[in-house]
């Protein structure tokens, strides 16, 4: 147990790890080593709104400006 490879994390405080790593791979089972770990396949928690996208950029950026010219059409009207 003592000569068994180290997780490779890092620990909250900085420090690394000390518990060992899982058979074949560089984690310990509570940093990601343990079997079927990891994100499930069609991983909804990546999922993108679109409001960074390129679209949902330019789509605010049309809203923005019809609504300047529609502010300054009502101010010239006053």
């Amino acid at each position: 147990m003592v000569t068994s490879p180290r997780c490779g994390a890092r620990t909250r405080d900085g420090t690394a790890c000390r518990a060992p790593a899982v058979h074949g791979k560089c984690r310990c089972r509570m940093h990601g080593g343990a079997p079927r770990s990891g994100a499930p396949k069609g991983n909804r928690n990546a999922y993108r709104h679109g409001m960074c996208t390129p679209d949902g950029r330019a789509e605010r950026h049309r809203m923005k400006t019809l609504l300047e010219d529609a502010w300054k059409l009502l101010n010239e009207l006053k």
